[in-house]
């Protein structure tokens, strides 16, 4: 129930300054669609290179080369005992094991699906978007780098290899059928710009008996509404403020919950909604916010192309877990695969069949809007 706050104070001579800053705030939108993603992919996505796959026909890389030479030197020394690579792979692999293999696994699936396709992502092309992403966010390039490695540890080639490259090979895979109808846009200005409903709530999981009970409780007292919130509320955030929530806006994904509340007048209490399979909520109505914006000609522009964006980053989300569920993926360290159990053939362990979900946390990545 996390929605961007409107002010109430807002009013249409100061639309202009408004759209301004709502056209970074859809960039930051956009960089959101992409950490959405990036739980599914980035986290898991090492692209070797952005011209790995024109290598191929180059003759081995150097890294390819290097596979072919003796083993690697000691790491370190001890009092004179060698520190070996071995021993450090081996302790990498107990501590980050999963992630780094769920990382390549990822890769390959990408990597396979752009061969397959005769697909290329160069480092033109890389370079590129990271001049579109930089001149978006209106940052001198070395700003932006520094940002990336002071922030979040990224060096500008780990930026390009784990996140670019992969947005864009699967921005080349998911095609460029985007459309944005008339309807698109019109409940897209409803959501980013219309008004909103000023609401309390409190939630309550898995027993929808105690709710009907609180919900009575609340009817009886409705101007109690923020001490029973404080008293029953199983929502953390909002438990303490007397359940005080961001305000609700339309189309934002949860239709029931979105119906209930803009139906509600000020001081009246909604029935008992419910948003998932085990959670239910009572909103309390404070009031509506004023819209930011009233003519949508002011920001039509900004939003078409936030729109797109938008669109964009669910077709390459569809399209990466489309070619995950057809992929033949088995991992030996945590003895799933996707082929399903295959006594004799599979080791270590018994190989249980997995659905493919990863178990690697996603990374949190700045804006590739």
């Amino acid at each position: 129930m996390s929605e961007r706050t409107h002010s109430s104070s807002a009013s249409p001579q100061k639309s202009p300054a408004a759209a301004k800053n709502r056209r970074f705030t859809h960039l930051i939108a956009g960089s959101a669609c992409v950490l959405l993603l990036a739980a599914v992919v980035f986290q898991f996505v090492r692209a070797d290179n952005a011209t790995s796959q024109e290598q191929d026909s180059q003759g081995p890389s150097a890294a390819g080369r290097a596979s072919v030479q003796q083993a690697p030197q000691p790491l370190g020394r001890v009092n004179n005992q060698a520190v070996t690579y071995e021993q450090v792979a081996r302790e990498c692999v107990e501590r980050h094991g999963v992630e780094v293999l769920d990382s390549i696994i990822n890769r390959m699936i990408i990597q396979q699906e752009c061969e397959r396709k005769g697909i290329v992502v160069t480092e033109a092309e890389v370079r590129q978007e990271v001049q579109r992403i930089v001149k978006n966010f209106n940052l001198p390039l070395d700003t932006w780098y520094q940002m990336l490695k002071t922030e979040r540890s990224i060096t500008p080639q780990q930026y390009h290899r784990d996140i670019i490259w992969p947005m864009l090979a699967l921005k080349k895979l998911a095609g460029k059928n985007v459309q944005v109808t008339e309807e698109d846009m019109k409940k897209a200005f409803e959501r980013d710009y219309g008004p909103r409903v000023e609401v309390r709530a409190i939630v309550v999981n898995d027993n929808v008996r105690r709710a009907g009970e609180i919900w009575q409780e609340c009817q009886k007292s409705p101007d109690e509404f923020d001490k029973l919130a404080k008293k029953y509320s199983e929502d953390p955030n909002s438990k303490p403020l007397g359940g005080v929530v961001p305000p609700i806006r339309r189309h934002a994904g949860l239709k029931q919950l979105e119906e209930e509340a803009f139906k509600l007048k000020p001081g009246e209490i909604s029935s008992v909604i419910q948003t998932g399979e085990n959670r239910h909520v009572i909103l309390k109505c404070e009031g509506f916010t004023d819209p930011v914006v009233t003519d949508p000609k002011i920001v039509w522009d900004q939003l078409h192309e936030a729109l797109v964006e938008e669109k964009t980053q669910q077709a390459v989300a569809q399209v990466f877990e489309d070619i995950r569920k057809r992929a033949q993926v088995i991992n030996y360290l945590t003895n799933e695969s996707t082929l399903g159990p295959r006594p004799g053939q599979l080791s270590p362990g018994n190989i249980q069949q997995t659905s493919g979900q990863t178990t690697g946390r996603p990374s949190v990545t700045p804006a590739t809007r």
